[in-house]
């Protein structure tokens, strides 16, 4: 009877401790299947560009296909809510950018809190650049100053919605100019873009990646390029930075980062991390990238910790800048 009871006792034993394994075992073979990376913007935009060209490198470096799936609306924070309630497996990723630092700063309501994600490493950053309609008079940024100032707050600056980067650039710049604009927002870059070609705004502050083209097909007026220093591509290398045209030490640089939800196993987020290190020394990407003028990250921020740091300092600097611009959580 005793031995019966040992032997009963050891099956149930050697079947707890399979239990107990089977997760890690589990974690050794991820991924078994196609990751889902969510990007919180409409397709065709900036952010989404950038998403599908890290989704095919990370597909090299996981083995398994990353498919990209646009959840848009309310500046992001949607996208955002939906990956910080998936399951914590390391199947569905976030993709997003600078609007996540700012949002906790624009929203009342968010639906997720910045700790709800694990932060996986940063992937680039690029400029903005302040472009204006065809035929606009001003031919210098000290031009452009002046007729802001002397509008009254009657010149307009579209942007892509609350929280778009073209927002937060266009609050940047106000303060610097400290003259009020009047903010035209769109739902998303496309239509916000297609109306200053047309002329039914005056000015918008677009990513790089996007006003590049339009810019060199003279369908727009450019004033400067938003980061420190010049960009290389060929078609804004001439163009001036904002700081040396007379706003000295502005420095606005939209960067994208890669986030899991809260609780995804530790070897789950090594995986990921490695591989996305692995994706951003890919030939091709950075090929892509940099002819578009972006900087793909390869320092301390490309780790989990150093993408927080780097995240908290720049959540704390918009905070400022949000607050100072009076404007008020939705």
């Amino acid at each position: 009877m005793l031995k019966q009871r040992a032997v009963a006792c050891s099956a149930v034993l050697i079947l707890v401790c399979g239990a107990i394994a089977a997760p890690t075992s589990a974690l050794a073979e991820y991924p078994e299947k196609p990751v889902t990376l969510v990007v919180p913007f409409v397709a065709g935009g900036p952010s989404d560009k950038i998403a599908r060209d890290v989704a095919e490198a990370l597909r090299k470096s996981l083995g398994q296909p990353v498919l990209v799936e646009n959840t848009a609306g309310a500046g992001g924070t949607i996208g955002t809510a939906r990956v910080a309630r998936a399951n914590p497996d390391g199947y569905t990723l976030l993709v997003h950018h600078i609007g996540l630092a700012t949002a906790p700063s624009l929203y009342k309501k968010l639906g997720y809190k910045t700790e709800d994600l694990e932060f996986l490493g940063l992937i680039n950053e690029a400029p903005s650049t302040l472009i204006g309609k065809p035929g606009l008079a001003p031919n210098t940024l000290a031009e452009l100053r002046q007729t802001i100032a002397d509008s009254g707050g009657k010149l307009n600056l579209a942007n892509a919605g609350v929280g778009s980067a073209s927002h937060l650039c266009g609050l940047m710049l106000q303060n610097a100019l400290k003259s009020n604009m009047t903010f035209v927002p769109y739902k998303g870059t496309a239509p916000a873009m297609s109306d200053l070609m047309g002329g039914q705004v005056d000015l918008m502050c677009e990513q790089a990646t996007n006003s590049t083209p339009q810019i060199e097909a003279k369908k727009v007026k450019a004033y400067g390029v938003s980061s420190l220093q010049r960009s290389t591509v060929p078609a804004l290398a001439n163009i001036p930075t904002l700081s040396e045209s007379g706003l000295p030490g502005f420095n606005f640089t939209v960067w994208h980062g890669l986030y899991a939800p809260h609780g995804t196993p530790p070897a789950v987020l090594n995986k990921i991390n490695a591989a996305l290190r692995t994706a951003l020394k890919d030939p091709a990407l950075i090929k892509r990238e940099e002819g578009l003028g972006i900087t793909v990250i390869s320092d301390a921020r490309l780790s989990p910790s150093g993408h927080k740091k780097f995240f908290d300092s720049e959540a704390n600097r918009w905070s400022k800048i949000i607050k100072d611009a009076g404007i008020q959580p939705e």
